[in-house]
């Protein structure tokens, strides 16, 4: 899974560019102070995701996706796969434009994302556990549609992007970072505008143990290939896609690190979130706070992005009843 050829990285205009394409459509979240966090060496603030129109992130990159596709092309409807929250984005936004939307979604994806996919209008195709590739092109040619990726664009990773921008913007003198790693765009955007804004910041991708092929890949210098089975043990659903070529190089140049939390541990940090913050994070959401809470970072202003909120009734109960 080595690289073979040159990626060309996204910059910081292209992510300035991204925030004003897409800032009628999208919630410029707080930076929310965590007081409670109790840490007088690292304070905390908290980029709450969760609170975006469809509950995560990912309806950033999909409105700069979809808004830079020529009107001729986007009026033909567009596809994504997702396992939910890029799903919801996609969907949201075709329904904003009045285009067609056609989204792949596997069959263990938890039922209230796909019902809220559902709800914005667009048509769910289910698939078997690692075909959403292979079905969504399929439904691209079926209807002429354009895809629309889940991190695998340039478009995509500049969109997500704009969470750093912002972050830079409030807090200037943030020394690290802590975001969540799956396909890996919206560390690669976040990464490439704190990176560019405050370059002395440290930023940090956040895995869970059982989907830890990033953690790996930077252990080794290359990517690495781990089975649908072993990452979809995770509780944290969102996290369970392994980075393409063109991620995993902006991933080399803009992390510092990768680190792991555990099940327990992402669990006791969506609590947290719940109890002391007044938030609702799915477990992909909560990592960030989980390896503030785990590991021993150098001292300075902290920052972790919740990035979706988006969870079952069922585990949210569950969770919370510890």
């Amino acid at each position: 899974m080595g690289q073979t050829e040159p990626v060309e990285l996204v910059t910081i205009e292209d992510i300035e560019q991204a925030a004003a394409r897409i800032r009628a459509f999208v919630l410029r979240t707080p930076l929310l102070p965590a007081p409670w966090a109790g840490d007088d060496e690292r304070p905390l603030w908290i980029k709450p995701e969760n609170l975006q129109s469809i509950g995560a992130f990912k309806v950033r990159g999909a409105f700069n996706a979809i808004g830079r596709l020529d009107e001729s092309v986007r009026t033909r409807g567009v596809v994504a796969y997702s396992s939910g929250n890029h799903a919801q984005a996609v969907a949201y936004a075709a329904a904003v434009y009045a285009i067609p939307a056609h989204i792949v979604m596997p069959e263990e994806t938890p039922a209230v994302k796909v019902a809220a996919t559902r709800g914005h209008g667009a048509r769910v195709v289910l698939c078997g556990a690692g075909q959403r590739e292979r079905v969504a092109a399929e439904v691209v040619e079926e209807t002429g549609g354009v895809l629309i990726p889940p991190f695998d664009h340039p478009d995509i990773i500049a969109g997500q992007g704009t969470i750093g921008l912002e972050i830079a913007e409030d807090l200037p003198t943030v020394d690290t970072v802590l975001v969540p790693v799956s396909g890996g765009g919206l560390a690669s955007g976040i990464g490439t505008a704190v990176k560019a804004l405050c370059p002395s910041a440290r930023v940090i991708g956040v895995e869970p143990e059982l989907a830890a092929d990033t953690a790996q890949a930077f252990r080794v210098g290359h990517r690495v290939d781990w089975s649908i089975e072993d990452r979809n043990r995770t509780i944290a659903d969102g996290l369970r896609s392994q980075p393409s070529e063109l991620t995993f190089t902006h991933l080399q140049n803009v992390l510092d690190e990768v680190v792991t939390v555990t099940e327990d541990q992402i669990r006791s940090a969506v609590a947290e979130l719940v109890f002391r913050a007044h938030l609702v994070a799915e477990p992909s959401g909560a990592v960030a706070l989980a390896a503030y809470r785990a590991m021993d970072f150098p001292p300075g202003r902290t920052v972790v992005i919740v990035s979706g909120g988006n969870v079952e009734p069922a585990l949210l109960r569950e969770i919370l009843a510890g």
